[in-house]
C-alpha cells in the first residue's frame, strides 16, 4: 500500500469511492437507480466544493494498493493539530488493517510535531469504534456528527496491534 498526491484525473475514481461508501445508504432510501445516481453525483459535488472551501490548503492522497487506487485520506493543519478530514476505502478493502495503519501514520505525524489529532465521525459510523481502539475521545457532538481527538500520550499510542 502507498500514497500519491491526488490529481485531477482522480474524480472519477473518488466519486466511485464515495459511492461506493454512500451508495447502500441512499439505496436503502428507495429512490429509482437514476435518482440514487442524481443524488449522489450532487451530494459528491457539495462534499468536495465544501472541502475544498474549508480546507484549501489540505492534502489530499490516494490510497493505491497493487497500482489500483482503493481509498483516500484527505488531512489538514491547523493551530490545533492535524486534522483527518476524510478516509475512505472501497469496500473490498474495508476491515483489512488498512485504515488502521493510515490513521497510525497520522498518529505517529502528530506525535512528531507533538500536536494532536483530530476528526469528526457520522454519528453510527462503524468506524467510530476504530478511533476508540486507537485512543481517541469524543470532545463535542451534535446531532450528525461526533469530534474525536488524540493526543500524544493519552493512551493508545498508536503502534499497538488493533485487531
Amino acid at each position: 500500500m502507498e500514497l500519491r498526491d491526488a490529481l485531477p484525473e482522480d474524480l472519477p475514481f473518488l466519486f466511485q469511492l464515495y459511492c461506493d461508501v454512500r451508495g447502500p445508504e441512499v439505496t436503502a432510501w428507495g429512490l429509482q437507480a437514476g435518482q440514487v445516481e442524481i443524488f449522489l453525483r450532487m451530494q459528491f459535488d457539495a462534499q468536495r466544493r465544501s472541502y475544498e472551501a474549508d480546507f484549501p490548503e489540505a492534502t489530499h492522497a490516494i490510497v493505491v494498493s497493487g497500482g489500483r487506487p482503493i481509498g483516500r485520506r484527505l488531512t489538514a493543519r491547523a493551530a490545533d493539530g492535524l486534522h483527518l478530514v476524510d478516509i475512505a476505502l472501497l469496500a473490498s478493502y474495508r476491515n483489512q488493517g488498512i485504515g488502521t495503519q493510515l490513521i497510525r501514520e497520522l498518529m505517529e505525524q502528530s506525535r512528531g510535531a507533538g500536536c494532536g489529532l483530530h476528526l469528526h465521525v457520522l454519528r453510527g459510523n462503524p468506524a467510530q469504534r476504530l478511533y476508540e481502539r486507537l485512543g481517541f475521545q469524543q470532545t463535542a457532538a451534535d446531532a450528525m456528527y461526533i469530534q474525536m481527538a488524540w493526543k500524544p500520550g493519552s493512551g493508545t499510542s498508536g503502534s499497538e496491534q488493533v485487531g
